[in-house]
């Protein structure tokens, strides 16, 4: 039997507990995976296997045409058997297709006998659910197959693979378009597209984290900041007022934005985020990464009585300045989001400091109702806390302006060469 296996899957045919491949679309890694349970089957006779999605609402969503079409492809229909549920294998083994989200630790575990289960589209797998698939390995030599198109740091099967303290003796690799020799036409004529017209490109493609989403608030103002370099390792200007804007979390993250403003530009040097922290937290983070002086913006909550006195009141004990920002009333929330996307240009974000919080400026996104198709307003999740404190600073934003002697003004209005030369300058 020839098999057509790319390059950078290779490692992934040898044994391992924990297997995983990642990255952009078109690289192979489902057809991958699907070669390998179908080979897996006739290697071992009564083979068991489970392919697993987080949410499987229908056969449709599954691997499991993937997997029947291997098998065709391969010439040994004859050899398998498929029905609605399931498809049965030489030897009388058994693939079965099912949604974690359906199920819990116990279900899982009456899969008895498994030698692999294949989780398809692992980024959106929880870490309840990757919990409970763990202890399904319990024969020798049996395995875990993850293949994912990365989204976000914090997700857990990146957390599982290449977090701070990954799986010892996993196998991973990263596979995108350009590692898969068998890449068809018809992607190359997409991808191409997408390279000049989508800001979420680099995920889609080259297995990048989301940090744009396609059809947020901010996608192509973020996707031209990367572009000119402006979200970059900047350092800090020791004359300059360091501002601090906050949005305060009751029941959500409270997040915080430190800036700079020189000129027209503004740069956002660092921001903090915590839930279900006391106040003193956020007051000590400040003072250790330095901006024990900083100016604080509050939003207009936070002139509110909650445990005696109100964070405004709180925050000048603690020796900072505040300045409380009025509520704006309805339609508040669009017009910040306008004001954002008039200032964005103006903007520097450095890196690493501020990664999290361009993180969710990235999924900063409408909530849509579908049945009628209109726009309800920003959508209130984990990325719209960020964005919130984000605004506040656009918004507050006053745009510099000169101070014209009046004899420059008179030179300025006759508009000759002097005038120009003076704008100029």
């Amino acid at each position: 039997m020839h098999l057509k296996v790319g390059e950078v899957f290779e490692p992934l045919w040898a044994p391992a507990t924990y297997k995983g491949a990642y990255g952009g679309r078109g690289s192979g890694k489902s057809h991958n995976f699907a070669q390998m349970a179908v080979v897996s089957c006739l290697e071992t006779l009564g083979t068991r296997g489970l392919c697993v999605r987080e949410v499987q609402k229908d056969l449709k969503d599954s691997a499991k045409r993937l997997i029947e079409d291997k098998i065709e492809a391969m010439g040994l229909a004859s050899k398998f058997a498929s029905t609605r549920p399931e498809i049965r294998t030489p030897g009388g083994g058994l693939i079965s297709f099912i949604g974690m989200q359906d199920h819990t630790a116990e279900s899982v575990m009456s899969y008895e006998g498994l030698d692999w289960v294949w989780v398809e589209q692992a980024e959106t797998l929880s870490a309840r659910s990757l919990q409970a698939l763990r202890p399904t390995l319990r024969k020798d030599m049996s395995e875990l197959w993850f293949s994912w198109n990365p989204r976000r740091k914090s997700d857990p099967v990146d957390h599982f693979f290449r977090g701070e303290h990954p799986m010892d003796g996993a196998v991973l690799g990263r596979a995108n378009w350009s590692d898969n020799p068998f890449f068809p036409a018809k992607l190359e004529k997409d991808r191409r597209h997408d390279l000049e017209f989508s800001p979420s490109y680099r995920h889609v493609w080259e297995g990048d984290y989301a940090t744009v989403v396609e059809g947020t608030y901010f996608a192509n103002q973020l996707a031209a900041a990367r572009t000119e370099g402006r979200i970059t390792e900047l350092a800090y200007d020791p004359i300059l007022e360091r501002r601090a804007y906050w949005d305060l979390g009751y029941n959500d993250a409270t997040t915080i934005w430190i800036a700079q403003f020189k000129g027209q530009r503004v740069y956002v040097m660092d921001y903090i985020e915590g839930s279900g922290q006391e106040l003193g937290y956020y007051v000590n983070e400040l003072r250790r990464r330095g901006h024990g002086d900083a100016f604080c913006f509050i939003p207009h909550d936070g002139a509110h009585h909650h445990v005696g006195k109100s964070v405004d009141e709180h925050l000048k004990e603690a020796g900072f300045r505040t300045k409380v920002v009025p509520n704006q009333g309805r339609g508040a929330a669009m017009l910040r989001v306008e004001a954002g996307r008039r200032v964005f240009p103006r903007i520097w974000f450095n890196t690493p400091a501020c990664d999290a919080g361009v993180e969710a400026l990235g999924a900063y996104h409408e909530r849509l109702d579908e049945k009628r198709s209109i726009g309800l307003g920003p959508e209130h999740d984990w990325a719209s806390d960020a964005s919130d404190s984000f605004l506040m600073m656009c918004q507050l934003y006053e745009e510099p302006r000169a101070t014209i002697k009046p004899a420059e003004r008179e030179i300025y209005r006759a508009g000759d060469d002097a005038g120009t030369a003076w704008l100029a300058g």
